[in-house]
């Protein structure tokens, strides 16, 4: 047996050899990267060709010889070990057979080791065919508590999440734990449980804090890295809670909007509103408040909602809100009616976001997206400048919807696929059932109910909304549920909260589908009939909401067929 060089590519593969299974790709590619980066680091044995060949064949290393010809190496270092009797098959499997992986342990101090010896990070990572970060996170767990890193050595390893834990804390902080929970001579097994629970610390990462660098410096944090967590998102975080929910307080002072305040939260984690406050459920209005909080994980939350108007009539509450809510008796001036006006203007916020989200996902066939396109610009809500010349306050920002269909000449694009986003962006702008000046009347609740917007709809029985309803309208509720109505209305209130507590409730008077009554006469006063004379034209014009005076009557019906 002797030592000497040869060229890898002179070398002929053993026919006898054990392992006959491809290696995965990923194993050759690292196997290549550390022949680049150290060399082979294990000469391969070789042998005499038997059969009267004059060449070597490869009694073991058979990867190592192939990838260091794709590593261009023009020769490598072999042993040279007499022929035997079976090609060398007794050597291959015995080497194969004996062969132990390293221990992961013994892994994590290999590298720290090669720090030690000048290696950088990257040129290990280079060597080994991994991540800078991977090495990284190896080197974190070579500086776990050497008794504990004994420990894992034997087996007992603990799991990733805990081992995540252990490696995260301060080498002081391992000590003093690893005193109460290391092994004893009766139970060799480590809880690590219990190890990774007395080091545990709560977190504030940074990509949930609102504060940018200067207010981090001001408070003192310093943030390290989980390398455990995924590479893809912002894992640095801090232990320094109090620091970091300062940051966070003088964040929202700098930056509270106008009309806005800074609260408190509730046992349930809700934001402490001011008292008669009522909460904005969907899009804020501009006259509307804003109030900003800190939830539970430490992450800036905001909230909109509006005062009650000042004046207020004598007698009865505007809305009717207020009275002899649990059956007190007392003067009724006039029947509470099923809905409220708030109850009306809630329900009103929720099918507009619920229009909205559907408009964004639900499926619509493109006949019926460029037939509700039309249909929402008769929306008592819109105003447009009219290609026939009548002007109604028109509405510019509708424009930015339609830039995309433009090419770069200036030329209006075909592409079906921009058409639709285009066609979904301007429905959504247009179409609303808010109970205010934006609301476009019967036409938004036709589109609702056209493309299935009832499924987008909130679970209403929450307390907030049920509130809003009416003894009769509250008990008709309990209709199909194991609730019974009870003497008292909060109470017939609370039971239907709870039972909706993970279910959905969607009142019947929130659903989209128009009265037909409503819809019927809605339609007869914008049909414009064939042999409508000017006079009817004029009229359907003036119901329409447009200016038809400048049309000839062939044209208007042309539009209209």
């Amino acid at each position: 047996m002797h030592l000497t060089k040869v060229d890898p590519r002179a070398l002929k593969d053993n026919p006898d050899r054990s392992r006959q299974t491809k290696s995965s790709p990923q194993a050759d590619a690292l196997l290549l990267a550390t022949i680049k980066a150290v060399g082979v680091v294990q000469p391969p044995v070789i042998a005499p060709e038997t059969g009267g060949g004059n060449g070597f064949i490869i009694d073991s290393g058979h990867r190592r010889v192939k990838q260091a010809i794709a590593a261009g190496l023009e020769e490598i270092d072999v042993i040279v070990v007499e022929a035997s009797n079976d090609n060398g098959a007794m050597r291959s499997m015995v080497e194969n057979l004996a062969r132990e992986a390293l221990n992961p342990v013994d892994q994590w101090r290999a590298i720290e080791r090669l720090v030690a010896l000048g290696w950088t990070e990257e040129a290990i990572a280079v060597a080994l065919a991994l991540p800078v970060r991977q090495i990284k996170k190896l080197r974190l767990l070579a500086n776990v508590l050497p008794a504990m890193l004994d420990q894992m050595a034997k087996g007992d390893m603990p799991d990733e999440r805990q081992l995540r834990t252990i490696a995260a804390a301060a080498l002081d902080e391992q000590k003093e734990v690893w005193k109460k929970h290391k092994p004893s001579k009766g139970d060799p097994q480590v809880s690590w449980w219990s190890v990774a629970q007395a080091l545990q610390k709560k977190r504030m990462y940074a990509r949930d804090g609102s504060f940018g660098d200067d207010l981090a410096q001001a408070y003192g944090i310093e943030w390290a890295e989980d390398l455990f967590a995924p590479g893809d998102q912002d894992n640095r975080y801090t232990t320094n809670v109090e620091a970091f929910l300062g940051a966070q307080q003088e964040w929202m002072t700098n930056n509270l909007p106008k009309k806005g305040i800074i609260t408190e939260v509730n046992s349930w984690g809700q934001a402490e509103l001011p008292k008669k406050a009522e909460r904005v459920h969907g899009k804020p209005a501009k006259g509307d408040c804003t109030a900003m909080y800190l939830d539970r994980e430490g992450r800036v939350q905001t909230v909109h909602y509006r005062m009650p108007d000042v004046k207020k009539s004598k007698g009865n509450s505007t809305d009717g809100s207020e009275g002899a809510e649990d059956g007190d008796v007392g003067s009724v001036a006039r029947p509470r009616p099923d809905v409220t006006r708030r109850g009306i203007e809630m329900i009103g916020d929720y099918r507009t976001d619920a229009l909205h989200e559907a408009l964004g996902r639900a499926p619509i066939e493109d006949d019926t997206l460029m037939a509700l396109l039309i249909l929402a610009f008769t929306g008592q809500n819109v105003s447009v400048t009219t290609g026939a010349g009548g002007v109604y306050y028109g509405h510019s920002r509708l424009a930015r919807h339609v830039v995309a269909l433009f090419d770069a000449e200036g030329h209006l694009a075909c592409d079906m696929d921009t058409l639709r986003v285009a066609a979904r962006s301007m429905l959504i702008e247009v179409l609303s059932c808010r109970e205010n000046a934006t609301k476009s009347g019967i036409v938004a609740r036709v589109a609702g109910e056209t493309i299935g917007a009832n499924a987008f709809l909130p679970n209403m029985g929450t307390d907030d909304f049920l509130s809003s309803l009416s003894r009769p309208a509250l008990e008709a509720s309990c209709k199909d549920t194991p609730v019974l109505p009870r003497q008292r209305v909060r109470d017939t209130r609370a039971a239907l909260v709870e039972h909706y507590k993970e279910g959905h409730f969607v009142h019947s008077a929130a659903r989209f589908a128009p009265d037909v009554a409503e819809l019927s006469k809605w339609l007869s006063s914008n049909t414009v009939a064939a042999n409508d004379d000017e006079e009817g034209e004029q009229a359907a014009d003036e119901a329409m909401g447009e200016d038809q005076a400048d049309r000839e009557p062939g044209e208007f019906l042309d539009a209209a067929e």
